[in-house]
């Protein structure tokens, strides 16, 4: 494998549990398969799945690493036999797991080129949330020019891609968030109003900023709480797509009202789901998506960029949800 070593240091947790159980450890350095590479990880995205799989809520799918980790960017370290990749290639790669290591493992089809003009720790805070916005949001929900989008968690970092790509895509975008620092983050990105949720009922003031009308589009990442309010703040053939569940995924629902707005309710989840089917997500990104990132019109909003070894304080302020953006693992960087 010309000089790549054969062992690594990667996260680790013996038992699940709170950040304090993640540690620093060595181990072999995986090989690719026919049409997998071997990135020599330089940074690596936090997402809440992560969180949940330290807790042992969330265990990775069959065959996959159980090393935490699920977007990295860096240097292709070795190429498998059938890999379109070479060594030195820059990508960024959404993974099924690994990614908080030295190297990681890709498949061929969920690597991209590292858009032109940004750094590592921009490029590994794309492939997770991007990927999700894109097949849902775009593939999935079909939202179109001139429609309205109600963006939940509008600071996360689902929130922050999915209020720049609908607004360039010509949507009018209103989000959620929980602060007034949040809300003013939020309009900077594009959101037509930003409400604060914690100030302010979402479903009285999107019916007021809509003329009573609704939205044709709600982007949810709370789940239950929030389900019966979004199918209120629907506006007639409206969409709601669930990409995550964070306060509960059981939810009580008039059918009623569903039936009454014709209202599509859907969402998925992006991990468990098939190379070919993120290949495919990935290819519509490269054409569609990667010219708006290499030319700024959209961006990757890193809120904080830590090194490996302070993994658990980066768990601690995904945790705390102060965050605005990406939260980042590098993996050249020293202790502070």
């Amino acid at each position: 494998m010309s000089d790549v070593p054969e062992k690594m240091k990667f996260v680790h947790f013996a038992q699940p549990g709170g950040p304090e159980v993640l540690t620093i450890t060595e181990g072999p350095v995986p090989q690719p398969g026919e049409r997998e590479v071997l990135i020599r990880v330089a940074a690596a995205g936090v997402n809440r799945a992560d969180l949940l799989q330290r807790e042992g809520k969330y265990p990775p799918p069959p065959g996959a690493s159980p090393i935490l980790g699920l977007e990295v960017a860096g240097a292709v370290a070795v190429a498998g036999a059938q890999s379109r990749w070479k060594i030195g290639d820059q990508v960024c790669a959404l993974v099924a797991g690994g990614g908080y290591a030295e190297y990681c493992l890709a498949p061929d089809p969920q690597c991209l080129p590292i858009p032109r003009g940004l750094s590592v720790e921009e490029s590994a805070g794309i492939p997770e949330t991007f990927f999700t916005v894109w097949t849902n949001v775009f593939q999935t929900g079909q939202l179109k020019p001139g429609k309205t989008i109600l963006v939940h968690g509008g600071t996360s970092g689902v929130g922050t891609t999915a209020i720049q790509l609908a607004r360039v895509f010509g949507a009018t975008v209103f989000a959620t968030a929980g602060s007034e620092e949040k809300c003013q983050a939020c309009l900077k990105l594009g959101a037509e109003a930003a409400i604060d949720y914690k100030e302010k009922d979402f479903v009285r003031e999107i019916k007021r900023l809509t003329g009573d009308q609704g939205v044709d589009f709600v982007l949810d990442i709370v789940g239950a709480p929030y389900t019966a309010r979004n199918i209120e703040c629907l506006a007639v053939q409206g969409r709601l797509v669930q990409v995550s569940t964070q306060q509960g995924a059981e939810a009580l629902v008039n059918l009623g009202s569903i039936m009454r707005k014709r209202l599509m309710l859907t969402g998925s989840t992006l991990r468990p789901r098939s190379v070919e089917e993120k290949g495919e997500i990935a290819r519509d990104l490269y054409e569609k998506v990667w010219p708006l990132l290499e030319s700024r019109r959209v961006k990757v909003i890193v809120d904080r960029v830590y090194p490996l070894a302070e993994v658990a304080e980066a768990h601690r302020r995904m945790a705390s949800s102060q965050h605005i953006g990406k939260i980042i693992l590098n993996t050249s960087l020293k202790t502070s």
